[in-house]
């Protein structure tokens, strides 16, 4: 990978441990005091059926992001297959993590960056200025490459300063590619 690489995104498809590998990760740069912020999406689920997802900030706290609604059920929210997405809920939290002036270096988590994320016009805006920032460090989860592109997935999976990691069932509990994030990581916060 170039030595240029300032932000990591992981990818994979669902269900292969992206959120997982991203809580490992803060977890050994918070033990390693390193400071993080931003947020992580969590499956909710009822009765064994997941019903919908929730943003959770790295200082606890929680909304929702989306809610399963059956079809014509007369929402206007925006959706996303069969969940609706609560962009207002979603912005409280994750636009004042964007927005946040850091006194020290620090790592800016954002899981995830997806369909639903691109409903706030808001927090695109906000992803694509903590990119170009050249003090900001990033670590991210995109979708993989399958249906129709979205645009700032596929800026950050074509950027330079990324480095993508491809997260399969095969890699994923492999201690280097944990290693190779945290030092791509802390490399870019000792610049």
């Amino acid at each position: 990978m170039a030595s240029a690489c300032r932000h990591v995104a992981v990818t994979g498809p669902p269900g292969v441990g992206k959120t997982t590998l991203v809580q490992k990760v803060v977890g050994q740069l918070q033990e390693a005091e390193v400071a993080c912020s931003g947020f992580y999406t969590k499956e909710v689920r009822q009765g064994g059926k997941r019903v919908g997802f929730d943003v959770v900030t790295l200082s606890g706290r929680t909304g929702v992001l989306s809610r399963q609604r059956a079809e014509g059920s007369g929402g206007r929210e925006p959706r996303v297959g069969n969940y609706a997405v609560d962009v207002a809920s979603f912005e409280s939290l994750a636009l004042p993590l964007l927005q946040t002036q850091r006194a020290t270096p620090s790592v800016l988590v954002l899981d995830e960056i997806g369909k639903m994320e691109m409903f706030s016009t808001g927090f695109v805006r906000g992803v694509r200025q903590a990119i170009a920032d050249p003090s900001s460090t990033l670590l991210a989860t995109i979708p993989i490459a399958k249906g129709k592109p979205i645009a700032l997935v596929e800026e950050i999976r074509s950027s330079p300063t990324f480095m993508v990691v491809n997260l399969t069932r095969a890699n994923r509990d492999d201690p280097a590619v944990l290693e190779k994030i945290i030092s791509t990581l802390r490399t870019s916060l000792e610049k």
